[in-house]
């Protein structure tokens, strides 16, 4: 299926699209962009020229997706969060030789209103919760909340909070996935475990 495009929003020449990607009122795409499959660009989104997107990304409205940020597949990124590239702007000073690149890694949760400073990597299935300002890298699963934004405990794909036993297990609650924490890295023990939740 065709991408689907409002009248009001500007795709770029050039700018590439996957099948069934929505791109929605007032949004600009430029030329240089990279989207997949299944996205949904919301009203007021900003995609800069120097971004991938991949496939099932889900940018609610209000949100600029500047140079130098990648966003894998399945990512949210909830309305009007905030990403930058220049950690130290000046208007009179030009440095968009010195955008630092920021990674938002499969299936992680960006918050409504949170900050993702330029520089860092967000996780795999990590979740950014409202508000929070996010100033370094972020691990797998964590579930961060704060400014600046700190673990306050871990998540599952699904989206649940995981409750550690002291052995370092935790089962989500709805799909029955387990999951290791070790040395402060939490894992799924069973990759090929299906996402689906359990009777």
């Amino acid at each position: 299926m065709e991408p689907v495009i409002h009248p009001s929003a500007i795709v770029d020449p050039g700018a590439v699209l996957g099948d069934d990607t929505r791109v929605w009122h007032f949004a600009h795409v430029c030329s240089g962009a990279r989207i997949g499959a299944g996205c949904s660009l919301g009203q007021n989104v900003f995609v800069g020229n120097d971004v991938v997107i991949g496939n099932n990304v889900k940018v609610q409205n209000n949100v600029s997706v500047y140079d130098a940020v990648v966003l894998e597949d399945d990512v949210f990124c909830g309305p009007s969060m905030v990403f930058t590239n220049v950690y130290n702007p000046r208007s009179a000073v030009t440095r968009k030789d010195e955008y630092r690149p920021t990674r938002v890694k499969r299936g992680a949760t960006l918050g409504a209103n949170c900050t993702i400073v330029c520089g860092v990597t967000v996780g795999q299935h990590a979740f950014v919760a409202a508000g929070a300002v996010v100033t370094r890298d972020v691990p797998d699963f964590a579930l961060m909340a704060g400014v600046p934004a700190r673990r306050i405990g871990w998540i599952s794909r699904f989206g649940e909070r995981l409750a550690m036993d002291e052995g370092g297990w935790a089962r989500c609650p709805h799909t029955g996935e387990l999951y290791f924490l070790q040395d402060g890295v939490c894992q799924l023990h069973h990759e090929r475990t299906p996402l689906t939740p359990t009777a």
